[in-house]
């Protein structure tokens, strides 16, 4: 056996091959089925000789490893490297410093691990899954891809209204420092690791077991979980969802407080910090998703309550479970605790693929997420004596389904991977196989009648007085008398209903054959802006009643109010460790000073992992601009986006961001 004296771990040159480099060159990091090489130097008077000299490995982790579960592996010296399964292989001339090839196999489960070298030697690493790699399950075959959904340590969530959504920036800091063992720390933080640590350790060998694993861990509804949700208007004790720009805050709020929960999450912050979680530790790919115009469901695809928009993520894996190789690749997960599945507040993963062919068997949750993007929309109209009318609007759930584009920041809708085009024969089969009995039953629509629709102006911003329009067109052969009530209410992202803003009810509304009515209803800053929520959302509907039939027609729509831009200028030369300082700026467009100003500015690999911020000494005047500079050193090169945020009492949460590209 060799007698081995000290080792060396190669961190800086592993690390870098196995692109974990930006996690840090302290400590060996490397992802299964891929060689990497560690230098054995040996006691003095002792040498490799070919042939002769022997070695046996033993990698072993979790605190109960076993060879049947997977989690011990012993293996000795081979010719070659078989990146199959665990190997080893002597690279080096005969001598006393021997270079030692080592490969993981690609189906090992990630996390930490203990190597030991013969009876002289021992040494940790860390093991992640292997996107790279062609025999791991979340292999990924695209480079482009692979940049994206891996190395790409920022991204853009969309939210809004289907007619109008915009992305905000999110800092996922997958490398910087801490995050990959707080990931970790989810992991083994889960329940089902507490109660089974030798089984939840041989879990891990599979993409589909990590991902149901984070699902739960995300939302602390059943465990020791990293973020707690509240969709109610009262964040006092913690944060509002709306102050959160990136994932490292949170996780590491999480780890410096024993894992207890952080306060507070809703659907977009739950879902970006599963993404981080799952380019992280686990390492298959990763995007997040929004959907415009969802809701909270029973797991029934025809039962729904109204919400503007939802996110969740997909990852990318193969699933050998479902014996169908049509469900390989993205599968839809959720992180947000809204059901429960198997006992515990989790959902997915679940194929795309299965959700688009309304195969609901499929594991798992495919019946939740289904009706998240099919689900009918249903009102009910109680009129004086009591009586309810149902309407009901097929259409619009599941509306401009969302994720950024590759390679860019421009939004690429994925709507067409989640659902057949409407009306198609392939969308009715997809009904059938879901048992949609409400789709299948809806009946054609009616051609000539009369129609109701709204119309908004180009631009509203927030702090201005606007127009919005019922528009009204008699498409019969007769004149029509009808009554027309337009109303708006401030609404918050979770469909809760505010206060009123604007109403106008009109008693006899004449159309005469073919005719066409545009009603106005202004909306001024100073009945909306103090009921307004940080969603900076109005619903607008319009209810008609046609007197001579009774029919009634209902129409809504949610618009979102613009905040100003922010403008940011970079002073200096963009190179890694050198100082450069960001110069922001915004218009205040109230009718009102803004008290309190904060600008703050983060961002992967550019403020450290931390939040700068530079507060306002003084209010900013209606018209004027709010100015601030602040500082930052960028720790490594390459295209960064710095997330930029400003508060005051009057005006929350403006967000804007900056491209930069770091040279060296």
């Amino acid at each position: 056996m060799l007698d081995i004296e000290r080792v060396s771990l190669e961190c800086e040159f592993n690390n870098l091959d196995h692109r974990t480099d930006l996690n840090g060159v302290d400590r060996l990091i490397v992802r299964r089925g891929q060689a990497f090489s560690i230098s054995l130097y040996l006691r003095p008077g002792t040498s490799y000789e070919p042939g002769t000299s022997a070695l046996t490995c033993v990698a072993e982790t979790g605190p109960q490893p076993s060879e049947e579960y997977g989690t011990r592996a012993v293996f000795g010296l081979s010719p070659n490297i078989d990146t199959s399964c665990w190997s080893a292989a002597v690279t080096s001339p005969p001598g006393d410093m021997v270079a030692l090839s080592l490969c993981a196999s690609p189906q090992a489960p990630i996390g930490r691990y203990t190597l030991r070298l013969g009876s002289s030697a021992e040494v940790k690493l860390i093991l992640l899954y292997n996107p790279w790699c062609s025999g791991d399950d979340v292999y990924m075959e695209r480079k482009e891809d692979l940049e994206e959904y891996i190395l790409a340590q920022d991204g853009l969530i969309y939210r809004g209204d289907r007619k109008f959504f915009w992305g905000s920036p999110w800092s996922y800091g997958q490398f910087e420092s801490g995050i990959l063992d707080a990931c970790l720390r989810i992991l083994d933080m889960n329940p089902k690791c507490l109660r089974n640590p030798g089984k939840d350790h041989s879990g891990r060998r599979n993409p589909v077991y990590v991902c149901r694993v984070l699902s739960a861990m995300v939302n602390c509804d059943d465990d020791h979980g990293v973020l707690r949700g509240n969709w109610s208007n009262d964040f006092s004790g913690g944060e509002s969802p709306m102050f959160w720009r990136g994932s490292v805050d949170i996780l590491r709020r999480w780890t410096s407080s024993s894992c207890a929960p952080v306060k507070y999450g809703q659907c977009w912050v739950f879902a970006a910090v599963a993404c981080t979680g799952q380019t992280s530790p686990s390492v298959f790919n990763s995007v997040l998703l929004c959907l415009i115009y969802t809701f909270k469901s029973n797991t029934s695809p025809n039962c729904a309550v109204f919400r503007n928009y939802h996110c969740w993520v997909e990852g990318w894996m193969t699933r050998p479970d479902l014996k169908n190789p049509d469900f390989n690749g993205w599968q839809a997960f959720d992180a947000t605790p809204q059901e429960r599945s198997d006992r515990v507040y989790c959902c997915g993963p679940v194929p795309v693929r299965a959700i688009k062919e309304g195969m609901l068997t499929a594991k798992y949750d495919a019946p939740y997420v289904y009706a998240e993007v099919n689900a009918d929309l249903v009102f009910y109209l109680q009129k004086d004596d009591g009586f309810k009318k149902k309407i009901i609007n097929s259409t619009m759930v599941g509306q401009k389904i969302s994720t950024k584009r590759v390679g860019s920041d421009q939004r690429e809708d994925i709507t067409h991977l989640y659902k057949y085009p409407e009306g198609s024969v392939e969308e009715r089969e997809a009904f059938k196989r879901a048992g949609h009995q409400n789709k299948l039953l809806k009946e054609p629509e009616q051609g000539a009648g009369l129609k109701l629709s709204i119309k908004v102006s180009e631009n509203m911003e927030k702090g201005c007085d606007f127009d919005v329009f019922a528009l009204v067109s008699n498409e019969t052969d007769s004149e029509k008398e009808c009554r027309l009530l337009f109303l708006s209410r401030v609404v918050s992202y979770t469909g809760v209903l505010g206060e009123n803003c604007g109403f106008k009810d009109l008693l006899k509304v004449v159309l005469p054959p073919g005719g066409e009515r545009k009603v106005p209803l202004k909306l001024n800053y100073s009945k909306y802006g103090p009921e307004l929520t940080q969603d900076n959302l109005i619903r607008l509907a319009a209810l008609l009643q046609d007197y001579t039939t009774g029919n009634v027609y209902l129409t809504m729509r949610t618009i979102v109010l613009t905040n100003p831009e922010i403008r940011v200028r970079i002073l200096g030369e963009p190179k890694e460790n050198r100082k450069l300082a960001a110069e922001i700026s915004l218009k205040n467009p109230l009718p009102q000073p803004l008290d309190m100003c904060c600008f703050s500015i983060e961002g992967a690999n550019l403020t450290g992992g931390t939040v700068l911020t530079e507060s306002l000494g003084h209010s900013v005047a209606p018209g004027e601009e709010a100015k601030a500079k602040i500082y930052f050193t960028p720790s490594h090169s390459g295209l960064r986006k710095l997330v930029v945020n400003f508060n005051s009492s009057q005006l929350c949460n403006v967000q804007g961001y900056k491209n930069v590209i770091i040279g060296k």
